[in-house]
């Protein structure tokens, strides 16, 4: 049972949300709890379609928010006459169950805080499915054509009414849709595109954070010009500008290495004005009166060094004017300039995805790419002046990141993960990076049918980067924390090694086994042993955690990712190839790891290991797919279903679907098996769904 997929994993997806709402119901029965299928349906295709992180098990205050006052009423159709199911009650009990049995993401908020805020907001759901104004424009229709007596389960008349309506005979209320319209342009439609997760980092703690951004040139620069103006003010010109007089203390005092011998105005001063404009920005100073003052709030900011730098970094997407704009009849705006946000933001994150300092090249091709994908210029030469002004402007940037401590950049040799991909690969990045950036290597990759121009330019690149060191672009400790913590807020997936330190176990070996590269699994394993009592009571505590997990595939990956991070995790394995219930997920470990073979297996368990892979496959594809897969081999499928369900195998719920599923088989002929469920993806439909005929999406 897996928590994540990718957007193009419809059928995956859909076979592990059908078993978890069967296994939900089963739950809920046994403790008296009711619960509505279709509404747990719609809290997961909420996680997986409506949010950019997709993670099924992890939820908080603002999820809830989100799915119950904007999701549901805008997807989910209640037609007249009805009442709107109890989602809040369901999704408590949703969450309840993803807690007690180990699927909750330990990264998300507790279930405390979970339950509590679905507390507060359930007043306020049924007046949001209430709204018209709130629904999305298929709903509006749906409900509109239902109202005037339209069958819409009926598809020619549900057909003709759209017709009326396109031709404006049939009557709606004007002003509800015109807001429904507006919801959708500003909001844009319910499902959201993923975004790729990024790769764990690892960072200091907040102390050596602070003490770094103590350090940092550009906050020394913003503190001191807050401590000049002070609260008296300091006079400016009359257009505004500080005076020259002031503008050269300033110079020599700060250090910024602007040149004030032959200039007339503090504005031909770039690097001074571009100090107090992002002193403006970020409300550490104020002009009132032709005077600069200190913001007497921002005093506690300016006492601690590390919110300060988190404060001056955001706002740094606030400085396009100031820091690429026209400064002189010579100096022309860039494309940069007009991208700069969003290229500022791509540029971070790509350079937060790398496990390799970029390479200058790379990093400026990228943003060619985007370029010639929003541009249109003619002419070689045209291109070349363009692409010059931005590459001079993107150095601008990568300076100031620099003086703020954002970046660091030095010489070397590129690593050799960004030489020389060859053609055939055009399609994937190099290995061990993040697919976000697939994108960034598509730039050089090249491919068939690719322009000559566009062939000549990956092959200057080639040379360029093996011809010797060059210039190499990382993020800093702050860098990555400030960039982490956008992320973050933007709703997307952003590991930290070592905030797992005291997740319960089942929810750390679920993170890692998911979202985490070996390496990093170590690392976070290791932390969280250390956190722990001790090593064998860290290693009961995670076994326990795999022998109590009720999804087969689930305890797998677990295991897996355990013995992988695990010092001599091989040795451990071997270890629990007798245990009476962690036995079947070993065998399969150790045999997928190529540990055993199949000769190697007594007969029990090898019978353990038939029964291990059914269940599995019954979890991935669904009874459907199931049924599918096994239509062509009546004979034998029938003798391993009876050598599964005789096997002893402890997973006893597992086993009641497999003897439900074979019952079926049973009863249908062969040739059917395999035909009779192809029209349906394995995972779509069946147990759990209970759509019936109310409610619509």
């Amino acid at each position: 049972m897996r928590m994540f997929f990718a957007p193009e994993e419809t059928e995956e997806y859909e076979a592990a949300r059908s078993l978890l709402i069967h296994r939900m119901g089963q739950w809920a029965r046994e403790r008296g709890e009711s619960m509505d299928p279709f509404v747990v349906e719609t809290a997961l295709d909420y996680r997986h379609r409506g949010t950019c992180d997709g993670r099924l098990g992890l939820w908080e205050p603002r999820h809830i928010e989100e799915y119950l006052l904007d999701w549901l009423p805008r997807t989910v159709t209640v037609l007249p006459g009805e009442e709107p199911a109890d989602a809040p009650g369901t999704l408590a009990a949703l969450l309840r169950y993803l807690d007690a049995m180990g699927l909750s993401d330990p990264r998300g908020a507790s279930e405390a805080e979970n339950l509590a805020a679905i507390e507060t907001l359930a007043p306020r759901y049924a007046p949001a499915m209430a709204d018209r104004g709130q629904w999305g424009l298929a709903k509006f229709w749906a409900v509109t054509a239902a109202e005037q007596g339209v069958d819409i389960q009926d598809p020619a008349a549900l057909e003709h009414f759209v017709e009326q309506a396109q031709r404006d005979e049939v009557p709606y209320d004007r002003d509800v849709l015109d807001q429904v319209v507006r919801n959708h342009l500003t909001r844009g439609p319910a499902a959201v595109t993923r975004a790729e997760p990024q790769l764990p980092v690892l960072l200091p703690g907040e102390k050596e954070l602070r003490a770094r951004a103590d350090t940092s040139r550009a906050l020394r620069w913003l503190r001191r010009i807050a401590d000049w103006a002070g609260r008296e003010g300091r006079v400016l010109t009359a257009t505004g500008s500080l005076r020259m007089a002031d503008a050269r203390a300033l110079v020599a005092e700060l250090g910024t290495g602007d040149a004030v011998e032959t200039v007339r105005s503090s504005t031909q001063l770039p690097r001074l004005a571009l100090a107090v404009e992002w002193a403006k920005k970020a409300r550490l100073v104020r002009t009132a009166k032709g005077r600069l003052y200190a913001v007497a709030k921002a005093q506690p900011l300016m006492e601690d060094p590390l919110a300060l730098w988190r404060h001056v970094f955001e706002t740094f997407s606030e400085l396009r004017g100031p820091l690429l704009g026209a400064r002189s009849g010579r100096h022309v705006e860039s494309m940069l300039f007009d991208s700069f946000e969003d290229a500022v933001q791509d540029v971070l994150n790509a350079l937060y995805s790398l496990p390799h300092a970029m390479p200058w090249p790379r990093l400026r091709d990228s943003l060619h790419l985007r370029y010639r994908a929003e541009y249109d210029l003619s002419g070689r030469c045209a291109w070349q002046m363009e692409l010059g002004h931005a590459d001079r402007d993107l150095r601008t940037v990568l300076d100031v990141l620099e003086d703020l401590g954002a970046i660091k950049r030095h010489e070397g040799m590129a690593d050799p993960v960004f030489l020389d991909i060859p053609l055939e690969e055009h399609a994937l990045p190099p290995a061990g990076m993040p697919p976000e950036l697939a994108e960034l290597f598509g730039a050089v990759a090249g491919g068939q049918g690719e322009s000559e121009e566009a062939e000549e330019r990956r092959e200057e690149q080639r040379v360029e980067l093996a011809g010797g060191p060059i210039e190499l672009i990382r993020l800093t400790a702050l860098g990555h924390d400030s960039v982490r913590r956008r992320l973050l807020a933007e709703g997307r997936d952003a590991p930290l090694i070592g905030e797992l330190a005291h997740a319960p176990a089942a929810g750390l070996l679920g993170v890692i086994a998911e979202h985490y590269d070996p390496d990093a699994a170590r690392t976070e394993l290791a932390a969280w042993t250390a956190a722990q009592e001790g090593p064998a009571e860290a290693l009961e505590k995670l076994t326990d955690a795999v022998r109590t997990c009720p999804f087969r595939t689930r305890a797998e990956a677990m295991l897996d990712a355990l013995v992988e991070a695990y010092p001599d995790g091989e040795a451990m394995l071997r270890g629990l190839r007798g245990d009476p219930l962690l036995a079947p997920t070993a065998l399969s470990v150790l045999v997928r790891r190529e540990v055993l073979g199949a000769e190697d297996l007594t007969e029990p368990e090898s019978l353990l290991m038939v029964a291990e892979s059914l269940l599995q496959l019954l979890e991935t594809a669904g009874p459907e797919g199931f049924l599918t897969i096994l239509g062509g081999q009546e004979l034998s499928a029938h003798k391993a279903l009876e050598a599964a369900l005789g096997s002893g195998h402890p997973d006893r719920a597992g086993l009641a679907d497999l003897r439900t599923v074979a019952e079926q088989a049973r009863r249908q002929p062969a040739a059917r098996l395999g035909r009779s469920h192809q029209r349906r993806r394995p995972g779509a439909g069946g147990k759990g769904r209970g759509r019936g005929g109310k409610r619509r999406r």
